[in-house]
């Protein structure tokens, strides 16, 4: 077989990726490992950016969203009880739209289905190869046969643990990370959500945050050790302990019943440098982790695919390489914009392992910044809306 673009992964930046490009022509094929079933059974948040929005719209994949999406103008802050709104809309004229990951990956999935693009599900043992040159080539087995596709380009967006990233030579890669001690304890009800808007909570018993993924389906979380294990929280320990980190008001009001999904995610902060190696390209998990503090994730991943899109685009239809010889760079540049804010999020909202007097004062004093300074407001709500991105961290 052969096709222009190889994809690896067929999550929601493998599926934007394909998308956008199917809509200029482009071929593809993506391999995905995992079954489509399984791909969609994965719970994630989805807190889009609103430049991430108009990508989906671009890839013409947004009717469902808007339709669904629930439109955040702002978030709440809480420190030991005292809350504070962080008023995006007034602060920077843009807002964030609340819309699941899977719900992102069902409307993509869809879409190409409709369409008739290739993809692959359960393809086993994939492996890169010849992309230091000009003829790359990714090779596959399904249903006991192998198979191989000659391609022009590989891009691989499956995940931290995917083969893409594995296939880079160790010394062509520089890798930074920060692995945190401390993880989050989620909880997913069928009940309404406790506020309009998202609350973060730091308080001395830990990290808390009230989210949601629809207008009748809540989650929570609360920070916890990394050696917690999910069966000992029964629903009623975590209802109590989330009421405890929360201000008076806000726990009398939340609405419990019996979970629907309870689970531990760590928290860990992970780039890999460049992500251009000849013809394989890396977006999104495959290249870097944020802690979800900041609601960083997917959208990076979004950023990713529109700016490989965009290259890939203008290489085949203009034979022009300045795109993707850019690529890396100008990825690069809004990942390290995000891993900050993400830190600095993470920082300001948990419970240290170490934390003393000093650290805690600080952690206050942030907060206080944020209450009483229009700049230090206006600068968090650029980072959590991605009005500060590529262009600006470039310039």
């Amino acid at each position: 077989m052969r096709t222009q673009v190889v994809i690896v992964g067929a999550g929601p930046a493998g599926l934007l990726l394909g998308r956008l490009l199917e809509n200029h022509g482009v071929e593809t094929v993506i391999l995905e490992r995992r079954s489509a079933g399984y791909v969609l059974g994965r719970v994630r948040a989805g807190v889009l950016e609103q430049k991430t929005v108009e990508l989906l719209e671009r890839a013409g994949v947004s009717h469902r969203l808007h339709e669904e999406g629930l439109v955040h103008d702002g978030v709440e802050l809480s420190f030991d009880g005292e809350r504070h709104r962080i008023d995006f809309r007034a602060l920077v004229g843009r807002t964030v739209t609340v819309y699941g990951q899977t719900e992102v990956t069902h409307d993509l999935m869809d879409a190409r289905a409709a369409s008739g693009a290739a993809t692959v599900y359960e393809a086993e043992n994939v492996s890169l190869h010849g992309f230091d040159g000009d003829s790359p080539k990714v090779r596959y087995v399904k249903d006991g046969i192998g198979h191989e596709i000659a391609c022009d380009f590989i891009a691989g967006c499956d995940g931290f643990h995917g083969v893409s990233r594995a296939s880079v030579p160790a010394g062509a890669l520089q890798t930074f990370e920060r692995v945190y001690p401390f993880g989050w304890l989620g909880l997913m009800v069928e009940k309404p959500p406790v506020s309009d808007e998202l609350i973060y909570a730091n308080h001395e018993r830990g990290f808390a945050l009230c989210s949601m993924r629809s207008r009748h389906r809540s989650r929570y979380y609360v920070q916890v050790p990394l050696d917690e294990r999910v069966e000992d929280w029964s629903d009623d320990r975590f209802w109590d302990e989330l009421r405890r980190r929360l201000d008076a008001e806000t726990a009398e009001r939340i609405s419990t019943g019996p979970s629907m999904e309870k689970s531990i995610a760590p928290l860990r902060s992970f780039v890999a440098e460049p992500m251009r190696f000849g013809r394989l390209f890396l977006a999104g998990d495959a290249a870097h982790i944020v802690p979800p503090t900041g609601a960083k994730g997917l959208n990076l991943a979004a950023g990713d695919v529109g700016l490989l899109a965009d290259a890939l685009v203008e290489f085949y239809a203009e034979r022009s390489a300045a795109g993707i010889d850019a690529y890396s760079a100008h990825a690069l540049a809004r990942v390290w914009a995000a891993e900050r804010f993400s830190w600095w999020m993470t920082s300001l909202l948990h419970r240290l392992p170490d934390m003393d007097g000093f650290t805690r004062r600080i952690q206050r004093a942030e907060f206080d910044q944020l209450r009483s300074s229009e700049a230090a407001a206006r600068a968090m709500a650029e980072s959590y809306t991605g009005a500060f991105g590529a262009e600006s961290v470039m310039r």
